[in-house]
């Protein structure tokens, strides 16, 4: 796979950019009877843009802070972890090295997308392929359990890519760019429900209060009863033309949803009705780089210690208070993924490569890692994907096949890891184990 097809299919399975139809990629979006055609006409461009002016703080150098001690997880139900409790430092992969890897299905290529980050619970770990194809392994052994083709091609929707899965009261809920939404039992594989959507789901749907919670690529926020399926309470969000072709989960905490969208949006609603509490924009201009126009938020907004924190692509990293919607602090930082706060302190990676530890509490940068600094050619720079914190190390995995596994204090290179596939989803943790999904739609289980 080349860099350019990497970054390609980077940013949540980046498609392009919606301005641009890419007539040289194949457009996901096919449409399916009477539904919106998702096409565009226009000229390519790069995704990743390496224009960013960031400094570490003078009066932090030398400086400690505090981590909390890594603890065992038992289950990741979501993308995020846990809605009830949130993971800040897990105790796993201390060898680092490979324990199995198991295939599940179709991979990424010029008509199939893998998006979906692994989830688990009672035991299993759960993945989803590029073509709905959602399958269950044994935690420990790698063995499949079951698997189940959930795409249901007809002759006006034939393909579609993305989409998620999320874990609770024994159900698989997946979402997908099929266009539909299902519940699956999670020990049969044997689905429950199915509803269908107007337009593509990119992303993995959040689990609370007995709704199913997804983000669909027109920047519409729906939900679903967990037991019937019905459709309840939407939102919709201001449409963006300039967007990244994905959407994001949004993320829960007691009576509040929060939610970021293709406008840079990050909005915070009762959970309930979805009456709005807050919004505000992440978005940022740079008269150097037309990219910043492109405002989306791809990474999941994180909700730790009564803080919001979210990133967009447009360059604007922010510390926002979940009870007011008050800003703390931003950060000029351009980033696709999703921010990992521990302690006294978030992590961050970057577009450029870079991995980034802030101080959580006025902003200031701790330090600042650039893992593509050996790499000469910008068309050769790798996305890498997290971070998440385990065992004090900040480990990120790439799309060249590698995961790396950072000093959580300062920086300096601990461990690396040949995985053998582009890796562009967060890695998860259960047990001793980080599982990492790559885009040949292969688990590879981390010791």
């Amino acid at each position: 796979m080349t860099i350019k097809r990497t970054m390609g299919l980077a940013v949540l399975l980046a498609a392009g950019v919606a301005l641009a139809g890419c007539g040289h990629l194949h457009n996901p979006f096919k449409s399916n009877g009477p539904h919106t055609k998702y096409q565009g006409k226009g000229e390519r461009i790069p995704i990743i843009a390496f224009d960013q002016s960031l400094k570490t703080s003078d009066t932090l150098k030398g400086q400690d802070f505090y981590l909390p001690a890594p603890q065992t997880v038992v289950a990741w139900p979501t993308p995020g972890g846990s809605n009830d409790s949130p993971v800040d430092h897990v105790d796993a992969a201390r060898a680092f090295t490979v324990d199995w890897k198991a295939k599940f299905g179709q991979g990424s290529d010029r008509k199939t997308y893998v998006t979906a980050p692994p989830v688990a619970g009672d035991g299993r770990i759960y993945v989803m392929d590029g073509a709905a194809r959602v399958s269950a392994f044994d935690l420990k052994s790698g063995q499949r359990v079951w698997s189940t083709d959930l795409s249901q091609r007809s002759k006006h929707d034939k393909e579609g890519f993305g989409g998620g899965i999320a874990f609770a009261d024994g159900k698989l809920f997946v979402s997908s760019g099929f266009r539909f939404v299902a519940a699956v039992d999670a020990a049969s594989g044997k689905q429950i429900w199915r509803t269908n959507t107007d337009a593509p789901v990119h992303a993995a749907p959040t689990v609370a209060g007995g709704r199913v919670i997804v983000e669909s690529v027109d920047d519409n926020l729906l939900t679903f009863d967990t037991q019937t399926g019905a459709q309840g309470w939407t939102y919709q969000a201001l449409t963006e033309t300039a967007r990244i072709l994905a959407a994001t989960s949004p993320t829960v905490s007691g009576d509040a949803v929060v939610a970021s969208f293709g406008s840079g949006e990050l909005v915070a609603l009762q959970t309930a009705n979805g009456n709005g509490l807050w919004s505000l924009v992440l978005s940022k201009s740079n008269r150097n780089s037309a990219l910043s126009e492109i405002r989306d938020i791809p990474g999941r907004p994180v909700i730790y210690r009564g803080d919001v924190f979210a990133v967009s692509h447009s360059g604007v990293f922010a510390d926002v208070e979940l009870r007011t919607g008050a800003q703390r602090w931003e950060l000029p930082i351009t980033s696709v993924s999703t921010p990992w706060p521990a302690g006294d302190v978030v992590y961050i990676t970057d577009t450029a490569g870079e991995v980034i530890c802030v101080s959580r509490d006025n902003g200031q940068v701790y330090w600042i890692v650039d893992l593509n600094k050996d790499v000469k050619k910008k068309k050769e720079r790798a996305l890498w994907s997290g971070p998440i914190l385990s065992n004090n190390r900040v480990v990120v995995v790439s799309s060249r096949g590698e995961a790396r596994a950072l000093n959580a204090k300062t920086g300096a290179l601990e461990k690396s890891l040949k995985i053998g596939a582009p890796a562009l989803q967060n890695p998860i943790a259960v047990g001793s184990d980080l599982y990492v999904v790559t885009q040949s739609a292969e688990l590879i289980a981390i010791r």
